[in-house]
């Protein structure tokens, strides 16, 4: 149930990154929901394998090449069907960050599952 309500939260974020950006369109509520759910497919599957190969680099940069890894993938996500489209890199840069703000505000309102306290 939880993973539902962060789901519709994530689109519920990225309709706002699609309002406020005005080079990123989000066509519909449901191209929306499809896009944050490739969006998680891509962090979950795609992002460790990336961080991974990239290391040297995010290594190099103190860890900033891990927003440029973020953008790509926003892109990539972007480029994977007609309903959510990103105008390029600079966009998908700026748009990752923004919704990963939005997208974590919007996880904090919920509350936490039992046993997860955080401990004082």
């Amino acid at each position: 149930m939880r993973v539902l309500l962060i789901w519709l939260l994530n689109t519920c974020a990225l309709l706002a990154v699609g309002y406020l950006m005005p080079s990123i369109e989000v066509a519909s509520f449901g191209s929306a929901l499809l896009a944050a759910a490739v969006l998680g497919l891509v962090n979950t599957w795609l992002r460790p394998l990336l961080i991974l190969l990239t290391l040297p680099a995010t290594l190099l940069t103190l860890g900033l090449f891990l927003f440029v890894l973020n953008g790509l993938m926003f892109w990539l996500a972007g480029s994977m069907f007609e309903g959510f489209v990103v105008g390029g890199f600079w966009p998908a840069f700026f748009g990752a960050i923004l919704y990963s703000i939005l997208s974590s505000i919007l996880s904090s309102l919920l509350p936490q599952p039992e046993g997860h306290e955080i401990a004082r």
